[in-house]
């Protein structure tokens, strides 16, 4: 009965939940560091995850439990479309092989624990310091926002109302966050991924069994398509192409640029560990792929939603005993606490290095650093908990597709640097404001939406914004930087002694 407490699946929850929360206050002694006195210790797990952890911590932050709600929503609402995800997720790792062991061995060296930290560095600005700073905290936010999301869309299937089971979750993730830092979430990374594999690979064998085998599936997922008409369907109509290999496209570059993403990054003992997490990381594409599917399965187990977001745990419901579904309703919320965590704590490290460090008190000590990080650990998860008791949740997810436009604006800036020392910090700043200016008007002209139409020769052609922003990024970039160089050279000849 909807609105009914489903006891059996509910004690399942809270026995996995409850280990977790264990697992997360014992994580303070795991790997023995002094949590409270550096911020490499708190906010980085003392630099020293090897290859496994790092995949899972990486994975952990990668794959958020709104991942598993989102993408086989936007399936079973458009079909193929809502595949872009894969491609996305292997376009990114050769850039993650390439790139990031570089990033790592310039942070390693200096003791870099942010992007933002990088990025002075290399320019020695602080405004652009703090545009990437500021980017990385505003693009951070409304993503914990959708990991919240994930967890009331469980909570609420197993017949729970109101808003004090999930402030619960969230009281306790902030206090072993708190307490651990990113060992926490490192920890847990290896029982909430576990529990994931076992979820989708029991679904992906026993949904279809139970509904006549994948050409059924195929088949209802065709009719259900077909009766609703328009973009939708099991394979790419000929105008979504464009704008399926952008949003892709797009997609991959910001990826990596956000604060968890890094944090995962910074972690890493070693440079080695990086690369071969990236030849790794591609099982989670697998996974994903398989999880994309249950968007299909629902049309096939006739699942009717109100939200595309209630189709997973809707179809749990439907097709599993109680106890298998309170098991994965469980291993979604705890995919929601890995990422969130990381998240709050990436988002912490930028605050407490590049805007209180820098601005308000620069000679803080290490002990300070870590204090810092650890309060505003705190706030940045109240302030995603806001976002969803005190606003509509479309305004979450509206947000954080503006995030990833956003972050991806920080690449020239972050990346850039790493190779080349002809760019300006001037031209990289007006490349940003460009990027960041236009994507916001453009996306917020068109309803939020991520994509934006370009009329050429009588056809109309849809992009993703954020990669049309990134594009116009790099041309201001470059524009600006030779001006700025071609009046310095001047400026030296005409002063230069005759």
């Amino acid at each position: 009965m909807p609105g009914q407490i489903e006891w059996t699946a509910l004690s399942i929850f809270i026995f996995f939940f409850a280990l977790v929360t264990v697992m997360g206050f014992l994580a303070a002694r795991w790997k023995s560091g002094p949590v409270s006195e550096h911020l490499d210790e708190w906010g980085l797990g003392g630099r020293q995850f090897g290859t496994w952890v790092t995949w899972f911590l990486v994975g952990g932050d990668f794959y958020t439990a709104y991942t598993i709600i989102a993408v086989p929503a936007l399936v079973y609402a458009v079909g193929a479309y809502g595949f872009f995800a894969l491609p996305y997720t292997i376009i990114v790792y050769p850039f993650v092989f390439a790139v990031m062991p570089v990033l790592w061995k310039r942070a390693h060296a200096a003791g870099h624990v942010t992007s933002a930290d990088v990025v002075h560095a290399a320019y020695r600005s602080r405004a652009l310091e703090l545009a990437v700073a500021i980017t990385g905290l505003i693009a951070t936010m409304p993503y914990i926002a959708l990991q919240l999301i994930g967890m009331e869309v469980v909570i609420k299937a197993m017949g729970l109302r109101g808003e004090f089971p999930l402030i619960a979750a969230f009281v306790i993730l902030a206090l072993y966050t708190y307490s651990s830092g990113l060992r926490a979430p490192a920890l847990i990374a290896f029982v909430k991924d576990t529990m994931i594999y076992i979820v989708v690979l029991v679904a992906v064998v026993v949904v279809p069994a139970k509904l006549g085998g994948y050409g059924a599936v195929f088949s209802a997922a065709n009719d259900a398509f077909t009766a609703k008409g328009g973009n939708t369907g099991l394979l790419l109509k000929p105008d979504q192409m464009l704008a399926y290999a952008t949003l892709a496209l797009g997609s991959a570059f910001a990826a990596f640029m956000y604060p968890h993403t890094l944090t995962g990054v910074f972690a890493s003992k070693s440079a080695n560990t990086i690369r071969r997490n990236a030849i790794l990381l591609p099982a989670y594409t697998l996974l994903l792929g398989l999880i994309a599917l249950m968007g299909y399965m629902a049309h096939a187990a006739n699942i009717k939603v109100e939200s595309p977001n209630d189709v997973v745990p809707m179809m749990f419901k439907a097709l599993f005993p109680s106890w298998f579904t309170g098991f994965a309703f469980a291993a979604i919320a705890i995919g929601a606490l890995v990422p969130a965590a990381v998240m709050s704590i990436g988002a912490a490290n930028l605050f407490t290095r590049n805007v209180w460090k820098s601005y308000v008190n620069p000679d803080i000590t290490h002990a300070g650093e870590a204090s810092v990080a650890k309060i505003v650990s705190l706030i940045v998860k109240v302030g995603a908990l806001a976002f969803i008791l005190f606003l509509p949740t479309q305004y979450a997810l509206d947000l954080q597709l503006l995030g990833g436009l956003w972050i991806m604006q920080t690449l020239p800036a972050l990346v850039f640097g790493l190779y080349t020392r002809w760019f300006r910090a001037e031209g990289l700043l007006l490349g940003w404001a460009a990027g960041i200016g236009w994507g916001s008007w453009t996306a917020w002209s068109n309803g939020l939406k991520p994509l934006a139409t370009l009329t050429l020769g009588g056809e109309s052609h849809s992009f993703y914004v954020g990669l049309g922003a990134l594009l116009l990024n790099i041309a201001v970039a470059v524009i600006a930087t030779a001006i700025v160089r071609t009046i310095s050279s001047e400026k030296s000849g005409a002063t230069a002694p005759s």
